[in-house]
Formats: C-alpha cells, sequence, structure tokens
C-alpha cells in the first residue's frame, strides 16, 4: 500500500501551484511553475482515479453486507466488486509507475549521433539506414529532425551523421537507443552470398542551451576554416567551419553544415552544452556511466545492444530478450513497440530499487 500522507501532501502541492499560477505568477515564477504543474497533473490526475475505485469499491462492499439484498441484487454487486477490484490493482499499478522518480530531462528534445562502428563501408551504410530508421520515426510523432553535422561515407551512408531532434518528449523516447547496434546481412559487394557483421555506435543526448551549462569561454579554444565538401560549386570559399575544443574536458565540437559561421557557431555551442551536460549527468550518477560506457563501447562487433539479422527478417534486443520478426517495418521506424517494453523494463527496475 502506498500511504496516504504522501498522496495528501502530492495533492495539496498541486493545488498550492494551481493557485498561486491562477493568481497571476510572472517571470521566472510562472515557468517553475508552471514546469511544476506539468509534472503534477498526471500523478494528482492517477492519485484522485485511484482514489474514486476505493470509494466505488467501499460502496460495494458495503451494500454485499446488507442482509437485506436479494439473490439477483447480491450477484451483480459480486460482479461490480471483482471488476473494481481488477481495476484498482491496475490503478495501483499505474499510480506507482506515476510515482516514480522522474529523469529531469525526458521531456527534452535530444541530439542523436550515430557512427559507423566496425565492417568498413558496410557499417557506413548501416549508419545511413539506422538514421533513415530514427528520421522515420520521428516524422511518425511529429517531431523535426535536423541534420547538424555529417561526414558521408565512400560508399554511401555515413561515417558520422549528427541529428537534432526537436519536441516534446524526445529524450523520453530515445535514450534507451544510445549504445552499439549490429547487422547481419549480406553486402551489395558480396559475390559469395557471405553474410557479414557490421556495426554503428549511437549516443542520444538530451538537448540543453549553452546558457543552462557553465562554459567558460576561456576554456574554449576556437578554430574557424573553410568547409570540407566534394568540390565544384557548393565547396565553401570563406572560413565558416567552427570547431571548437572545451580544453578542461578535451571535447571537441566540429560544425560545418551552414554556411553562415555565425549559425554553425551557435550549432557547436549547443552540441558541446549537450556533451557537457551529459558527461555531468554521468558523473553525478555512476551506475549511468557504467552503463552508457558498456553500451556504446567501441563499435566492435562483439558488443551490441541489438541486433538486426536482415535474412531472417529478425530484430533482437539483448537487453530484454525481445525478438520481433518484422524487421522490415522496424527500419521503416516503427520502433515503439521496442521503446515501450524497455520504457516498461526500466519502470520495473525502478520499482524494484524503490521496493514498491
Amino acid at each position: 500500500m502506498i500511504p496516504a500522507e504522501r498522496l495528501d501532501i502530492i495533492l495539496r502541492r498541486h493545488e498550492e501551484v494551481s493557485a498561486r499560477l491562477s493568481t497571476g505568477a510572472d517571470g521566472q515564477t510562472f515557468v517553475a511553475l508552471s514546469r511544476e504543474l506539468a509534472e503534477l497533473d498526471p500523478v494528482a490526475g492517477a492519485i484522485r482515479a485511484h482514489r474514486a475505485i476505493e470509494q466505488e469499491l467501499a460502496g460495494v462492499e458495503a451494500m454485499l453486507k446488507e442482509s437485506s439484498l436479494d439473490a439477483d441484487m447480491r450477484e451483480l454487486a459480486q460482479e461490480e466488486e471483482r471488476d473494481a477490484r481488477e481495476r484498482l490493482a491496475a490503478s495501483e499499478q499505474a499510480l506507482r509507475i506515476a510515482l516514480l522518480p522522474k529523469d529531469a530531462d525526458d521531456e527534452k528534445s535530444a541530439i542523436v549521433e550515430i557512427r559507423a562502428g566496425t565492417g568498413g563501408d558496410e557499417a557506413s551504410l548501416f549508419a545511413g539506414d539506422l538514421f533513415r530508421m530514427y528520421d522515420k520515426y520521428a516524422a511518425g510523432r511529429g517531431w523535426k529532425v535536423e541534420i547538424a553535422s555529417m561526414s558521408e561515407g565512400v560508399m554511401g551512408g555515413y561515417k558520422e551523421i549528427i541529428a537534432q531532434v526537436s519536441g516534446r518528449g524526445v529524450f523520453a523516447r530515445l535514450k534507451f537507443e544510445s549504445g552499439v547496434h549490429r547487422v547481419q546481412r549480406v553486402p551489395a559487394t558480396e559475390t559469395q552470398g557471405r553474410i557479414h557483421t557490421s556495426a554503428a555506435t549511437v549516443a542520444v543526448l538530451p538537448e540543453v542551451e549553452a546558457v543552462d551549462v557553465d562554459i567558460d569561454e576561456g576554456d574554449l579554444r576556437i578554430e574557424t576554416m573553410r568547409a570540407g565538401g566534394a568540390g565544384g560549386q557548393h565547396v565553401n570559399k570563406t572560413e565558416s567551419a567552427i570547431r571548437i575544443t572545451h580544453v578542461p574536458s578535451g571535447i571537441v565540437v566540429m560544425m560545418q553544415e551552414e554556411r553562415s559561421q555565425h549559425r554553425n557557431r551557435a550549432k557547436a555551442m549547443s552540441l558541446l552544452a549537450a556533451r557537457l551536460h551529459d558527461q555531468e549527468r554521468m558523473r553525478a550518477d555512476s551506475a549511468r556511466a557504467a552503463d552508457r560506457k558498456a553500451m556504446v563501447g567501441s563499435g566492435d562487433r562483439s558488443e551490441r545492444i541489438r541486433t538486426y539479422n536482415f535474412p531472417q527478417g529478425r530484430v533482437t534486443d539483448h537487453r530484454i530478450n525481445l525478438t520481433l520478426y518484422k524487421l522490415d517495418r522496424v527500419m521503416e521506424g516503427e520502433l515503439d513497440e521496442i521503446i515501450d517494453a524497455l520504457v516498461t523494463d526500466h519502470q520495473a527496475k525502478l520499482m524494484a530499487a524503490e521496493g514498491t
């Protein structure tokens, strides 16, 4: 049982925040209260729904204690009792999930970094496939995808591609995609039909504003250069590309997609802020740091969180032992079944850690 006192405190706070907002709070106070209310709303709703079912069940139980209840009414009341108990169990589970600690970055947009790992040209092609998969998934959810930086592979795909995915709750849905993704298939250049194994790494970072991260300008080494390219009319004749090195951490970011040096600098600072923020997240949570290191690794074939087997049309997420035989649809962006299963597994682990 969840202590009633704990639930009462949440409901009182929800009422207090709602009241303060209705009186016309302004500036930073309004922003802070609005964020808090957005977090409290689903929890308060879950509490009220749960208590409504509790009251309904209490009423049915009281009716069943009446000796004057005729047989037909008693049978009907017993059915209502069974139904109410089932709904109460479901609502309690939903309430426990609503009460779990929230990741402060869950509602944010995200930066998705995909890099070809082991496997040469085939790894670059697979990195391209992964990017298209996420791009289609984002489109299906109404998110905006903007490429921040990319380095194309010799045979196609990408050696590296970094994209900003904007929308509400992007990080909450994509954060479990961080890690090594392995592909097993017959490359187009394979003449003997042999299956090759390649890999690509994915890193998903919550997007943060540069102003939200304490970045000392004195810690930055900023270099400008001409953007690279394939040549011809699109070669950038001006020094619009930007490379920023954060000396204390050793983090280096480079942007050359925009023709404006100002826009490239802004994007580079945004990416640097995201990486520094993620570094701080990992430092604050050593368990998460260990998980990330284990997930991302070096891009070696033997390390993986998920395998995409094209000959068998199979995708397997090794963290939760989930296998789906609809690889074609997954590659078209139908990721919800996998992501939902990962979220549920994460919630179960949090509840176990909370002792609920």
